[in-house]
Order: structure tokens, then C-alpha cells, then sequence
């Protein structure tokens, strides 16, 4: 089962959202839970006129947010103790627990829409029940790219595409899983969905990368070819720059690596730099954790500070 599947569930009624609690059972109704998500905890009486006016938009606006919050309400005239630790002196007093901790709160009747935006401040980034955690599901996604299944990953990408059109990191994933299969058009439109403030983004570079080092490659020729011609003459810097080329779109990315350093190392300047620019652009669509790109940056530091 992937973790899209297990994302659903059926959404939460009104008695797990909203109950009352007593002295004994506080611990466990709003310190303990609010360790798993905001839990709201009011404070009333029955003979409070602004609290009968509160409850109900209180437990209209809790219900709406699908699971985000908890409501707890507690009888301050039956249960003293904890409102008089609390230094709570006067009614309706909503108290918003996060973490095991009291995180905000507001005091006297206020009107829905206050509530409906302390609720989102409180819940902000908090999946609804039901709904899939989209951090979960890129990390399926990586995860699955990361053994090798282009298509599957794609899937996932595509799911988490769909909770958030907008996702920087779902749109980098699913273009990296056309560039693996070569896709190379399909990969060039999903990146053009990226906004223009986040094509910095160090995924989005990387597949950039990625994608341009393939369209190279479609160009440079057969690599047998391009091996005679090194071959033949080990100073034509442009055939051994396009058999590293040809090299690391077959995924050997340690024979591309030799074949730069080696330019770098007989001619620095060829190109205007082109090896060492070339090297860079490698360790880029790799990505900075990959064994290549920390083995090529150290050999590539030795030739350049030798």
C-alpha cells in the first residue's frame, strides 16, 4: 500500500472533536492529545450568558476544520482546581494547547470570524483527517525514485501535484522522472510550470541541469566514435568533453568525471573553462550527497590548488 492509499480515512465525527472534560481526565483530554494536534479548552458555566453565546460557534468553527482541532470544555463551577491554576478569573477564557503547552488563547464571547482566524493560526499547515500529508507523500515519491521505479515515483509526484498544483519540490520530482526515462519535452514543460522567483530552487536547478546535459547528449554522437577519436589523438578536448557527455547520460558518472578532470588537467583554459564549468554543472543535476559529486569536487580541488 503506498502512502497516498493509506492517506484516507473517514472524516472524524462531532463527539471525537468535542467533549467535556473533568479535573481527572484533563491530562489526558488536552495535554496529552494536544501533543498530536491543537486542542482548544474552554473554560465556562452554566450561568455565563457570553459563554452560551460562544459554545456554539466554537463548536460550529472546531467541526468545519475537519479534524485540525480539538474542543474541550470544562465546567469551571464542577472543576475549580485547573482554571484556578491556570489563573483564569474570568468567563468564557479559551486556552489553545499545542505540544503539551499553552500556546495562545482569547478571552470573552467573540464574534465567528475571530474565531474561524484564530483557528487558522493555530492549525496552520495541519492536515485535515482524511486528507494525505503531502511531506509524506514526496518522501514515498523520492524514495521510490530512488530504487529506480521512474514510473511509480511519477505517480506519486502526481498525487502530491494533486493535493498542491504549485509544489516546487513535487513539480522537481516528477520532472527528474521524465529526464530518468527520457522524457526530455515532458520533463522541459513541467519544469516551465516552476514560477519564475523559484527557479533557483536547488531541486529545480538540478533537474535543469539534468535536462540540459541530456539534450547535449543527443547531439554529441555515437560514443565508440567519440572513443576512437580520443583515442587517436588524446589532445581533441571537444571529443573527450562530449565522450564525458555521452558518458554520464549512460549513468557513468565516474568515467564522465575522469574524462573533464583530464581536460582540466592538460589545458584549464580550453573553452574558456569549459571543462571545469562542465564538472560543475555534473555535480549540480547529481546533487551534493551523490558519491560522484563528493569524489569528483575532491580530485577536481587537487588539480585546482596543486
Amino acid at each position: 500500500m503506498t502512502i497516498v492509499e493509506q492517506g484516507g480515512g473517514p472524516a472524524p465525527q462531532a463527539g471525537d472533536l468535542i467533549k467535556e472534560t473533568t479535573t481527572q481526565t484533563f491530562v489526558k483530554d488536552v495535554i496529552e492529545e494536544s501533543k498530536r494536534q491543537p486542542v482548544l479548552i474552554d473554560f465556562w458555566a452554566p450561568w455565563c450568558g457570553p459563554c452560551r453565546q460562544l459554545t456554539p460557534i466554537l463548536e460550529k468553527v472546531v467541526s468545519n476544520a475537519k479534524g485540525r482541532v480539538k474542543l474541550v470544555k470544562m465546567n469551571i463551577d464542577e472543576h475549580p482546581s485547573i482554571p484556578g491554576q491556570m489563573g483564569i478569573q474570568s468567563i468564557p477564557a479559551v486556552i489553545a494547547f499545542v505540544g503539551g503547552q499553552p500556546a495562545d488563547g482569547f478571552m470573552g464571547a467573540i464574534p465567528e470570524s475571530q474565531v474561524n482566524a484564530f483557528i487558522e493560526r493555530l492549525t496552520k499547515g495541519v492536515p485535515a483527517a482524511g486528507e494525505p500529508n503531502i511531506a509524506e507523500i514526496l518522501k514515498e515519491a523520492d524514495a521510490v525514485l530512488a530504487e529506480g521505479d521512474a514510473a511509480a515515483a511519477a505517480q506519486i509526484y502526481a498525487e502530491a501535484l494533486g493535493i498542491d498544483a504549485t509544489n516546487i519540490a513535487a513539480l522537481a520530482g516528477l520532472a527528474k522522472c521524465y529526464v530518468t526515462t527520457g522524457a526530455i519535452d515532458q520533463a522541459k514543460q513541467t519544469l516551465g510550470m516552476v514560477p519564475e522567483s523559484k527557479r533557483n530552487d536547488p531541486a529545480v536547478k538540478a533537474v535543469q541541469a539534468a535536462v540540459d546535459l541530456a539534450e547535449q547528449a543527443q547531439s554529441v554522437g555515437p560514443i565508440t566514435e567519440l572513443e576512437q577519436k580520443v583515442a587517436a589523438n588524446p589532445l581533441d578536448h571537444q571529443a573527450r568533453f562530449d565522450l564525458a557527455t555521452a558518458l554520464n547520460a549512460m549513468g557513468k558518472r565516474g568515467d564522465a568525471t575522469n574524462q573533464l578532470l583530464e581536460i582540466v588537467k592538460r589545458d584549464r583554459k580550453w573553452n574558456d573553462d569549459g571543462a571545469r564549468k562542465q564538472l560543475v554543472q555534473l555535480f549540480e543535476a547529481w546533487g551534493g550527497a551523490d558519491e560522484a559529486t563528493v569524489e569528483g569536487r575532491k580530485r577536481l580541488s587537487t588539480i585546482l590548488f596543486s
